[in-house]
């Protein structure tokens, strides 16, 4: 049974598309062991709450350094046991402690078509401001292992969203969610708890 942590800083569409595909069995071989938010008001916790998952919510400034930070997150990421951590609208530049912890078993959801609107600065409407203003006709999402880098690790599944003529930032973010990040962050997670993904020279390879 995988054992697994959603980090949040919103809403938690994300976490709520996850819950109800473990709920549904979409999601096999899982468990949400805990959510893990960086703001104490974020309503992904309520969420969370709500479908009987432990919370915690460990916030950057209430350390002295990133490095005391990241330690926190292993701390309590390690507690649980936690063998994979999903980054689901973090809004947080990961300490390098963690990312190295939890090398090969974190991953993230972004909202475009990985490489194209992402790294530093690229993060919720700004992705879909940037779609817009560059006139593409097809955005989507990305699924991904975090490295070191921002949205350099390897990816595991995208999916494309047509973008339409009087498409705001609002709407196209709203249709990539539906369309793209609530279907295959739930399917990555799966295939990571039957152990169907591996990584070879930085791409990953899906086994049938």
């Amino acid at each position: 049974m995988l054992r697994v942590a959603v980090c949040v800083s919103g809403g938690g569409t994300n976490l709520q598309a996850i819950i109800d595909k473990v709920n549904d069995g979409t999601i096999t071989n899982t468990e949400l062991v805990l959510v893990v938010s960086n703001k104490p008001g974020a309503y992904a916790l309520t969420r969370a709450k709500e479908a009987g998952i432990d919370t915690a919510v460990i916030e950057p400034k209430a350390y002295g350094s990133r490095e005391e930070f990241g330690q926190a997150m292993i701390d309590a990421l390690n507690e649980k046991k936690v063998d994979l951590v999903v980054l689901g609208g973090y809004l947080v530049i990961l300490p390098e402690n963690l990312v190295r912890a939890f090398e090969g078993r974190m991953i993230n959801i972004h909202p475009s078509l990985i490489p194209s609107h992402c790294g530093d600065g690229y993060y919720g409407l700004k992705v879909h401001e940037s779609v817009l203003k560059r006139g593409n006709k097809v955005t989507g999402a990305t699924v991904h292992f975090v490295d070191e880098g921002t949205d350099s690790g390897p990816i595991i599944l995208q999916k494309a969203v047509e973008v339409l003529d009087d498409d705001t930032p609002e709407t196209l973010q709203k249709r990539v969610m539906e369309q793209a990040e609530w279907v295959i962050l739930p399917k990555a997670i799966d295939l990571i708890a039957n152990d169907r993904i591996t990584i070879v020279n930085n791409t990953t390879k899906i086994k049938n």
